[in-house]
């Protein structure tokens, strides 16, 4: 996606800072070269050019900053890159540009990659960022494969008093600014977006946050903010189709910890982990006081979420002419109360609307549409027994009561409603049809009655991307987060380990043709199309060190780290897998208090000498689960020493290893992962040389959940 190219001071921006410093134009405007420590204190000209420079780690300081009042910035045409484009991006450090503090500050035309993050703004009024593209900064590598999710990837952003996001990374990281813009800019293949915290008043319209690893736009204390006509898209990580949906938490848009009077209106937010994903926050949770209160979000398309299209728990909002499709939820609504939902499009989720413990929420001139055999439209419900650590209904009436369901259509729905321990449900003007038209959101609001939000006569529909209208399955997720369709890729289309595994062309329109594999009896064709399966065959002998390399010739391709390649060239583009075989003798024990191998590691190591509980031959080590599937393998206070000669072929690898809790891995007798205090799960890494090799393993688990993987890697890991 270019970047917009509208003019420094055009369309909103001029409105919004008309009482700003006047254009650069007529001012005498000093033209500066980038480099590491500079401070700009008045309006300033950077020299057009790409400038490799590292920021100080510390998210403290930066790599320029901008101090004072009417200040603009401009780097049109500048690029600043923290790292080389070919480096992973879990090795970006610092932040690139940072304004501290002051009034009428803009930031015009910036790009900056390679950096933690790209734009921190503390204490600012007024400040105005257009243009500029902070698109592929830090982001961690993840550990969910395509048959198998990890909890390594699981995100929590419930703590941000003392900036605890700051360790995430973000394009853009907002804390304490009131007042100004975010417009037409660009922030993609990062991990975060936009990051507001305790940030109000700002109007973020036409900007791209899409294809990020955790957030679009996150917000934490941010209020009266006008979220306007954005691309918000593929902000997913924890989905494979087929195996795994349940989005790690990643989300579109997050509102946590009192967020109030927020205005999202014609927005895409389509394929991310929830669309929207709205939390009171921990002090509404102690104390059954405040929550993310009094938002609207109007006109948006949250669809096709792994998840939930709309998440909204514990708070009083409103929801009016959204189309959600292709979700899980449509809307999961959990202690909502004195909510409004109008006019909403619910097509093809599981359950349209789903609200436990609810009071006095609107259910009124919406329109399901189904087409699950077990799709419900509504459904109401309360939990004869609530969290005893819950404070939230001990202070609230937490009762399932008091629904105004009116004048909604089901349209092939298997099951309109299903309510459960709930009192005083109005149903009443409902009607169900078993075909009808495309849901229109718009005639639904004006056939409800309920007053339209004011936004710009600009704004008719949420912008619009080709595969933000296809279904969940365009969800691909590797190691480095969300794939963006701009490039080539072959991707598995079921499990990696079939006797014929099948290879998915993926990418933009063009041709494609096989140039090398290893390890492989066979494949189906040679060349063909974008869109073509390719079905391969592994040699009998070379099972589990595979590799598929094609060639591309098509349209213009842009890869995840950001490079481009003109139309008609050639770009090569593959699939590898490397398992190595392996027979894993595993046993396992139950330890108690006489033997905690926390404590009792002598008596532990007498426990590993006496009979197990369970003895198995395993292909791999790679289990995970909240409650043990296995019998003879307990939940919790679990042992297990599994042993296995590996053959590795020539070359220098890396063994790692994913556990919950405690691990210890031997290589030919010698101890190389020690990794013994109960964690959660966390990877490790060991050096590993190529031939024949004994590996033994020791975990253990206290309670929670389980993980332990062991992965051999080609590459030479951190």
């Amino acid at each position: 996606m270019a970047v917009n190219a509208r003019g420094a001071l055009g369309g909103l921006l001029m409105l919004t800072c008309a009482t700003a410093t006047p254009p650069l134009a007529a001012q005498a405007v000093p033209s500066v070269t980038p480099r590491a420590g500079l401070i700009v204190t008045r309006s300033t000209r950077m020299v057009p050019g790409t400038y490799r420079l590292r920021a100080p780690a510390a998210t403290d300081s930066a790599l320029i900053t901008v101090r004072g009042d009417n200040i603009t910035l401009d780097m049109r045409g500048v690029i600043l890159e923290g790292l080389a484009p070919s480096a992973d991006p879990d090795l970006a450090r610092g932040v690139a540009i940072r304004v501290e503090g002051g009034r009428n500050v803009r930031i015009v035309g910036a790009t900056a990659r390679g950096y933690q993050i790209a734009l921190m703004a503390r204490g600012t009024r007024e400040l105005v960022v257009d243009s500029s593209d902070f698109s592929y900064n830090r982001k961690p590598r993840l550990f969910s494969v395509v048959e198998h999710e990890s909890l390594a990837d699981w995100l929590s952003y419930h703590q941000n008093e003392k900036d605890e996001w700051l360790r995430f990374g973000a394009g853009m990281y907002l804390a304490d600014v009131r007042g100004g813009a975010i417009t037409g800019n660009r922030v993609e293949q990062g991990m975060n977006g936009l990051l507001l915290v305790r940030t109000d008043s700002l109007t973020i319209r036409d900007n791209d946050f899409s294809f990020n690893s955790g957030l679009g736009i996150g917000m934490y204390r941010a209020s009266a903010n006008r979220i306007l006509g954005n691309r918000i898209d593929y902000n997913v990580r924890g989905y494979s189709h087929g195996f795994f949906r349940r989005g790690q938490d990643s989300a579109g848009i997050l509102m946590f910890q009192q967020c109030v009077k927020n205005l999202v209106a014609f927005n895409s937010v389509t394929h991310g982990g929830d669309g929207l994903f709205v939390w009171a926050g921990q002090h509404t949770m102690d104390t059954g006081d405040g929550g993310v209160n009094d938002n609207t979000f109007y006109a948006n398309d949250f669809s096709f979420a792994p998840t939930n299209g709309m998440e909204a728990t514990f708070s009083r909002n409103t929801f009016l002419a959204n189309r959600i499709e292709g979700s899980d939820h449509g809307l999961w609504g959990g202690y909502s109360y004195s909510s409004t939902i109008a006019a909403n499009c619910f097509v093809r989720n599981r359950i349209g609307i789903a609200i436990e413990h609810g009071q006095d929420n609107r259910i009124v001139r919406n329109r399901f549409e189904g087409a699950l055999g077990d799709s419900i439209g509504v459904s109401l419900w309360a939990n004869a027994i609530e969290p005893g650590d819950w404070g939230y209904p001990k202070h609230r009436d937490t009762k399932s009561r008091d629904y105004a369901i009116r004048d909604n259509e089901f349209v092939g729905v298997s099951q309109p409603w299903s309510i459960r321990q709930s009192s005083a449900i109005d149903t009443i003007g409902n009607s169900g049809r078993t075909a009808g038209d495309r849901c229109d959101p718009f005639a639904l609001l004006r056939a409800s009655g309920e007053p339209a939000p004011a936004v710009p006569a600009s704004l008719t529909t949420w912008p619009r991307r080709a595969v933000a209208d296809r279904d969940r399955s365009a969800i691909v997720v590797d190691e480095w987060g969300p794939y963006d369709w701009r490039s080539p890729k072959l991707w598995p289309l079921d499990s990696v380990r079939s006797t014929v595994l099948k290879l998915r062309v993926l990418g933009p329109a063009g041709r494609w043709r096989l140039i090398a594999t290893r390890g492989v009896y066979a494949a189906s064709r040679r060349a063909g199309t974008v869109g073509d399966t390719l079905l391969v065959t592994p040699h009998r002998d070379s099972i589990g060190d595979l590799s598929v390399q094609l060639m591309y010739v098509g349209e213009q391709t842009v890869t995840s780290r950001g490079a481009r390649r003109a139309a008609g060239t050639s770009v090569p583009f593959g699939y590898t897998f490397f398992e190595p075989r392996q027979a894993w003798s595993a046993r396992v024990w139950a330890w108690s208090d006489s033997t905690d191998p926390r404590t009792k590691p002598a008596e532990f190591a007498a426990l590993l000498r006496t009979s197990p509980l369970s003895t198995r031959t395993l292909p791999r080590l790679d289990w995970m689960w909240s409650r043990s599937p296995l019998s003879g393998v307990p939940s919790a206070r679990m042992a297990l020493e599994a042993s296995a000669r590996v053959v590795l072929p020539p070359g220098t690898f890396t063994l790692r290893t994913l556990s919950d809790d405690g691990i210890r891995v031997w290589v030919d007798g010698k101890l190389v992962i020690d990794h013994w205090t109960p964690h959660e799960t966390m990877p490790d890494y060991a050096s590993v040389s190529g031939g024949p090799h004994d590996i033994r393993v020791q975990h253990v688990q206290v309670d929670g959940w389980t993980e332990l993987r062991l992965d051999f890697l080609r590459t030479a890991e951190r």
